[in-house]
């Protein structure tokens, strides 16, 4: 994709603030940040799955507009550290094996490449540099400048050993140093003196200043941006917390996927009170466009003008303006007119953005097919109480769909027989 081009006024300090990108940080003024004599990041990933999150997705927008203030990223999928997996407050991570870490890298690298859309970025991967490293000299390099005392004050391995804590593997103790390495590796090979990241990752980015502190006599920088919570929910956006958007738009093997329709729609239904903050992390608009759209969003609320932005912003950043453009379209037809209206070739041009179940199929089995129900007995549930309709009407027995049709459960919930 090509490179952004931004023609913003502000600084980069300046954007950062607006945008919510500002949580725990070493520099003490975020103006320094627009005079950085070292304008180069780096910021990783594991490959703990074959998708990212929105969660994720915060963290890589914070990125972009560093990219667009004329910051060189260096992306890291963490082809090492995703054998291990970055230890969690309540428990172990189930190992993943090396055929679904290197599946997971090439789908994570993708999606990494399509946000930040940067033609100078460079794509590191640090099982690169762990492959052949000898345990005796990491050991005699990394963990001789490291105290116990030093490690296990960290919060996570306080959540894991205290009272009613499940434990802790020495190999996700050992997370830390790994991460810490990497950004000591990329100071010495690029001159990266600075990591970004979520605020969960802040002290496994303390290890990595330590370690160039100690091991190269220079310093190095952090900045995090804050986790994004559910406004909904007031649970984190991630897949760790079961209400996972993920950025994949098809099934990559794994089923962490989440359609570009169903995408747009969480976004469009988010509360007035949410959109405006969500705008600015998950969008490119800029200040005065935010203000315009909010203020037009406060004139006529019933509108949704401050939603519909936020999801072709959103979508458009992740998916593309055609596929932005084409969900907004379809979401304008499906809501704004009388199904039943709709001809076979409207309802197959849907197909393209909805779950589709082939003719002949019976309708309770498509609904299960197509996602909509869980199960034939939710489907059977969900019919009788009028909440299933087939091109526009309502539908209580199971019955066999011979035609093209457009399913619907509820109110926004479509799917496509063709």
């Amino acid at each position: 994709m090509d490179k952004i081009i931004y023609n913003s006024t502000m600084k980069l300090s300046e954007e950062l603030i607006w945008r919510g990108f500002h949580a725990e940080t070493t520099i003490k003024d975020p103006a320094e940040l627009d005079t950085r004599a070292s304008k180069k990041f780096y910021w990783g990933a594991d490959p703990s799955a074959d998708s990212l999150t929105i969660g994720n997705l915060a963290a890589l927008m914070m990125c972009a507009c560093f990219v667009r203030h004329g910051y060189k990223p260096y992306l890291l999928v963490g082809g090492a550290t995703g054998q291990i997996g970055d230890p969690k407050d309540n428990g172990e991570r189930d190992l993943k094996t090396l055929d679904e870490v290197e599946h997971n890298k090439a789908c994570i690298k993708k999606q990494v490449e399509g946000v930040i859309r940067s033609g100078e970025a460079v794509m590191v991967d640090n099982y690169d540099w762990f492959k052949d490293m000898n345990y005796l000299a990491f050991l005699r390099e990394v963990g001789k400048v490291f105290s116990m005392t030093q490690l296990l004050d960290r919060q996570f391995v306080q959540n894991r050993i205290g009272e009613g804590g499940s434990g802790i593997s020495y190999a996700e103790f050992s997370y830390t140093l790994i991460q810490g390495y990497d950004f000591l590796h990329l100071y010495r090979e690029y001159g990266v003196d600075l990591q970004l990241c979520g605020a969960d990752q802040f002290g496994n980015c303390s290890s990595g200043i330590h370690l160039i502190k100690r091991l190269e006599n220079a310093s190095a920088d952090a900045w995090s941006t804050p986790l994004i919570i559910d406004p909904v929910t007031g649970r984190k956006f991630g897949k760790s917390e079961g209400n996972a958007i993920w950025l994949a738009s098809k099934d990559n093997g794994s089923g962490n996927y989440t359609s570009v329709f169903d995408f747009y729609q969480f976004w469009l239904n988010q509360a007035d009170s949410a959109v405006e903050y969500l705008m600015k992390v998950y969008t490119l608009f800029e200040k005065d466009e935010v203000e315009k759209i909010m203020a037009e969003q406060a004139e006529h609320p019933e509108r949704r003008v401050a939603q519909k932005a936020l999801a072709f912003g959103a979508t458009e950043v992740v998916h593309g303006r055609e596929n932005a453009e084409a969900v907004a379209n379809l979401t304008e037809r499906l809501f704004g007119g009388n199904l039943n209206e709709l001809t076979e070739d409207e309802i197959r041009e849907f197909g393209e953005y909805l779950a589709v179940a082939e003719r002949g199929t019976m309708l309770f089995d498509a609904l299960v097919a197509t996602g909509l129900t869980n199960s034939k007995g939710e489907a059977r549930k969900l019919a009788s109480a009028g909440a299933i309709t087939v091109n526009g009407e309502k539908v209580i027995e199971d019955t066999k769909i011979e035609q093209v049709a457009l399913l619907k459960r509820g109110k926004n919930k479509f799917a496509v027989v063709q």
